[in-house]
């Protein structure tokens, strides 16, 4: 019998915050969805535009997912502790289902306002190429022994590939007229009444970040104390 691998710091955080950021997400999507429900219908696109009441807050849990991923991965080739390489792993995951999300509101809402499925958009392809950045990441993840090299090969490839980020949100500016996606949305670009349901968005779509995070971060701490008691009987049965 071997002993259970303690539990960290951030699956003790993970363990306390997933309840109440579940009860806080069920009581604010039902707010959420009354609040769009009942949004002004825009003059020009029409209710397709209710749309953006998630997409943008899609993109905003993308980038936080992948900015944690980052951020993680520094500690951990600072620190070298495991559990900050779980968090990379489970923020990364978070991050790609997000971003999933929000390619596929992405193209519904430009079918109703650009006639078409998928443009060659500077922003679109900056997105779709950090979707495959992130997801190549899993993939490596999942396919690698899980040792401390591919630990830092990792938190290295997370850290460069947030450069994405701000290219992905400034990129409209920086192609300017010849980028047909909307402007970034600024102080007073959102018409009357359009506020507090894009407020709402964010806040509801936030504390899902939250929940799914805190629970991906205690899988990954069962996982691998799951690992560590296979590998100290392994131990045993040698030693026997």
């Amino acid at each position: 019998m071997t002993d259970r691998l303690p539990q960290t710091e951030l699956e003790r955080w993970a363990a306390r915050i997933r309840l109440p950021a579940g009860i806080a997400l069920a009581l604010l999507t039902a707010i959420y969805a009354w609040s769009v429900a009942n949004a002004p219908i825009d003059s020009v696109q029409g209710v397709i535009q209710k749309i953006l009441y998630v997409h943008p807050p899609l993109a905003y849990g993308t980038y936080l997912g992948f900015v944690i991923t980052a951020l993680a991965g520094g500690v951990y080739l600072w620190r070298e502790r495991p559990e900050w390489d779980r968090l990379a792993v489970a923020a990364a995951e978070v991050g790609v289902l997000f971003c999933t999300l929000m390619m596929i509101t992405g193209p519904i809402w430009a079918r109703g306002t650009w006639g078409k499925w998928w443009s060659w958009d500077p922003r679109l392809t900056v997105t779709l190429l950090l979707w495959f950045l992130y997801l190549a990441y899993l993939l490596l993840r999942s396919f690698s022994d899980g040792g401390t090299r591919t630990a830092r090969f990792a938190a290295v490839y997370g850290i460069v590939g947030v450069a994405l980020i701000p290219l992905n949100y400034y990129v409209i500016e920086i192609f300017d007229d010849r980028s047909i996606h909307p402007d970034n949305l600024k102080r007073g670009s959102l018409g009357d009444g359009m506020g507090w349901p894009f407020l709402l968005g964010n806040v509801t779509l936030f504390a899902a970040f939250v929940y799914l995070l805190s629970l991906r971060v205690e899988v990954e701490g069962l996982r691998a104390a799951i690992a560590h008691q296979d590998n100290g009987e392994s131990h045993g049965e040698e030693l026997g």
